[in-house]
């Protein structure tokens, strides 16, 4: 499976199971309609491994922990179970660990489908699939949504009440034994408790990459492999967006034809079509192309691609935005090449990536926009470069960065 994409459950009881190279702490949250928990008791753990309908089970250090669902025992009103993993060892991320769930039907241990979120960094928990419901069949989703802030990150921002043990200053030693992390201690809740304050990167600053960043604050300026959810006030971006591409000519002032495009793919990373200055409109008008600049003399954005992301069909799930040197030259004889996301509304920059550090390329993977299983649509500044002239040769290596 790939970040959004779903299959249906051909069976009533399910397991997911969640393998590293290291060992893994895996959860579980039951949660309404409006994607919260009803009270702790939703947060199934391991010091609390048993809720209706979902049961925790640890792998001992020797298996990957698991958390099996029996639709058939979710309580009404419970509508999605998301299933999360944080590394074993306090303060790991999971830089450089490659997670991997594995949906099994709970019978047969028969395997249903795999995920392995991609890209990831500084995270250190992961909501990492999720088993929902969905016009009265249960299905399963890849999320591979990270939290910078721990598991207790993840049980806060879903409404359970967290409360930290406190660090002693010279603490005892105790008999060999062998170690467990300690838990967070659960308290119920006096009253509903608000959901955490996104992180606050100040405008026109890089902000810090965790999967919490949206447009709060206002421009954010992202650096190479950093992501901004399109999420402002609490509400996701549903409306028409502008990428705005620009370049200016070589050093030495020659003239260079950069061409910008997008390229269309689906949750299977499926490529659907690609916009560019030989095809300005694509998937019924909802992307469409400003036309091709063959210098990037002159100020402002070079070539600017409109997206509707409101009116994108249900498969297109991700866009990566691409710049290719038709006439040849190299990206280290190109200067101040950039990306920018703005609202077509009113014009507002929301979102800014600078190409610092060129390669003797031909092609760039400038940024993507991925569509969350939330239905919100995050950008993440990517600047990976290829050798390819032209957007044809960028649909394959695109489609594995997504």
């Amino acid at each position: 499976m790939t970040p959004g994409s779903n299959i249906p459950l051909p069976v009533t009881r399910v397991t997911v199971d969640v393998a590293a190279p290291v060992r893994l702490d895996v959860s579980s949250l039951l949660l309404t309609a409006d994607g919260k928990v009803r009270s702790d008791d939703d947060f199934i753990f391991y010091n609390q491994p048993a809720g209706p309908g979902v049961t925790y089970r640890s792998g001992g250090g020797t298996a990957p922990d698991a958390i099996t669902v029996d639709t058939t025992s979710v309580p009404p009103g419970i509508e999605k179970i998301v299933v999360t993993a944080s590394p074993d060892a306090a303060g790991q991320t999971f830089q450089g660990i490659e997670p991997t769930a594995t949906i099994r039907n709970a019978d047969d241990n028969a395997v249903l489908a795999t995920f392995t979120p991609p890209r990831l960094g500084t995270e250190t928990a992961l909501v990492i699939v999720e088993i929902y419901l969905r016009n009265g069949a249960w299905k399963a989703r890849a999320v591979g949504q990270g939290y910078a802030n721990g598991l207790a990150g993840i049980a806060t921002d879903f409404g359970v009440t967290v409360e930290e043990p406190a660090p002693t200053a010279a603490p005892a030693p105790v008999p060999a034994q062998p170690i467990t992390p300690p838990a967070p201690t659960m308290q119920p809740p006096v009253t509903p408790p608000a959901p955490p304050a996104p992180p606050a990167p100040a405008a026109a600053a890089a902000p810090a990459p965790s999967g919490k960043i949206n447009l709060d604050k206002g421009r954010v300026s992202l650096q190479k492999n950093q992501t901004v959810s399109l999420v402002k006030g609490g509400r996701p971006l549903l409306s028409q967006v502008k990428m705005g591409l620009g370049w200016e000519p070589a050093y030495r002032g020659k003239d260079i034809d950069l061409d910008a495009s997008v390229i269309a793919y689906g949750p299977q990373r499926n490529h659907i079509d690609s916009c560019y200055f030989g095809k300005l409109s694509i998937v019924n008008g909802a992307i469409k192309h400003s036309g091709d600049n063959l210098t990037g003399e002159g100020g402002g954005d070079d070539e600017v691609i409109v997206v509707d992301l409101g009116r994108l069909p249900q498969d297109v799930t991700g866009l990566v935005f691409t710049v290719n040197s038709f006439s040849g030259q190299k990206f280290t004889e190109v200067a101040k090449a950039y990306c920018r996301l703005l609202d077509a509304a009113t014009g507002e920059e929301l979102v800014r990536f600078d190409l610092t550090n060129a390669e003797p390329q031909t092609g760039v993977m400038m940024a993507k926009l991925i569509k969350q299983f939330s239905g919100e649509w995050e950008m993440t500044a990517m600047g990976d470069f290829v050798k390819s002239r032209t957007v044809r040769g960028m649909v394959k290596p695109a489609a594995q960065a997504l």
